[in-house]
């Protein structure tokens, strides 16, 4: 399949945290992921943290960051062996909001400046940060956008910036408007987005907990498109291109039953445990408007880097048997390409 013209210099990513399992090796994922024709990864951290063990032979924390920046190294060179970028490095949650003086806000800087040291080996200048789901922080924006002031100065003292994203089941920014408003409010030159179609189309337009798989509190199906495309067209109307850092790339399956509405014993959203395992490449079982998402995020002239980031557990969000990694890499490169020769039927 060919690309566009229009779109063929677009640069392809993938996540390897959506590939496999954490205990699958490293190196075979990147073999995978290479072998597809992809250009560029976004290193999830449970994946270091696996190799980190591999590499060193024992059991290492997950705030070793000394063992850890070591591991990143020998990732950085594995990479480049293969000719692929370190794009990013993900997922970096749960920082923003907490009480000044409080444990975890402690824990929050603290690993913020481990994963710089982590940045620093592996050679990448991209740090994904997820907008907080914890129940217990301060939803002030100036609160909020505070922190997150106080992260990028950290990052722009090493020339790194922040993607920032919208988790559609967190506790304060669920949509793409409230991710972009404390952007703005953060008003930081290294400062910008990680948007996905997934977080978008699946906090926007569709509900994991209804019978449908639809959000239903709007009178009928065509006030519910009404207003998600209306959403669509002012986002690609509102963000600068150059504040795009990343588009992250996947659908989703409507769950074999309706999840329950409320919270699990971890504290878990319905939207986060749907997004945990049911979450396939485009054009192959799932249901979302990933193609209209696209679209608007290619209107506002972003061109930069788009990544694949599954979850997929099958339609059931229970498999786990991982067994051809090349065959699934190259399943989500075909995806890529038809996703962006759809995208681009309106002329984009």
């Amino acid at each position: 399949m060919s690309l566009r013209p229009s779109l063929s210099t677009i640069p392809t990513c993938y996540a390897t945290v959506s590939i496999g399992t954490p205990s699958d090796p490293l190196d075979t994922k990147l073999a995978a992921i290479a072998s597809a024709g992809f250009q560029g990864i976004e290193l999830g951290f449970p994946d270091l943290l696996n190799w980190a063990r591999r590499y060193h032979g024992e059991e290492i924390n997950d705030h070793d960051w000394t063992a850890l920046s070591s591991a990143a190294e020998d990732v950085r060179s594995m990479c480049s062996a293969k000719k692929l970028k370190v794009v990013m490095l993900q997922p970096f949650g749960n920082f923003e909001g907490w009480a000044q003086g409080s444990k975890e806000r402690g824990d929050a800087f603290e690993r913020a400046r481990g994963w710089v040291q982590i940045m620093r080996a592996l050679g990448c200048d991209l740090l994904q940060v997820g907008s907080t789901d914890s129940p217990d922080i301060n939803t002030s924006p100036e609160v909020l956008a505070s922190d997150l002031r106080e992260l990028a100065d950290l990052l722009a003292e090493n020339n790194f910036r922040l993607a920032y994203e919208n988790w559609c089941w967190s506790t304060h920014a669920p949509d793409w408007k409230d991710v972009w408003a404390l952007v703005q409010k953060v008003d930081r030159p290294n400062v910008g987005l990680c948007l996905d179609t997934f977080q978008t189309a699946g906090g926007e337009w569709a509900d994991p907990t209804t019978e449908s798989g639809l959000i239903e509190d709007v009178e009928g199906r065509e006030a519910l498109e009404k207003r998600f495309h209306d959403s669509l067209d002012s986002l690609s109307k509102t963000i600068p291109a150059d504040k795009i850092y990343i588009l992250q790339i996947s659908d989703a399956y409507i769950p074999p039953k309706p999840l329950d509405r409320n919270p699990d014993e971890s504290g878990l959203r319905p939207r986060g445990r749907w997004s945990s395992s049911l979450r396939p490449v485009p054009f192959d079982g799932g249901y979302l408007p990933v193609v209209d998402v696209t679209k608007a995020i290619l209107k506002t002239g972003f061109r930069g880097w788009f990544s694949m980031e599954v979850f997929d557990g099958g339609p059931e969000g229970s498999n786990q048997d991982w067994v051809d990694l090349p065959g699934y890499t190259k399943k989500a490169m075909l995806s890529h390409q038809r996703l962006l020769n759809e995208a681009a039927e309106t002329g984009i």
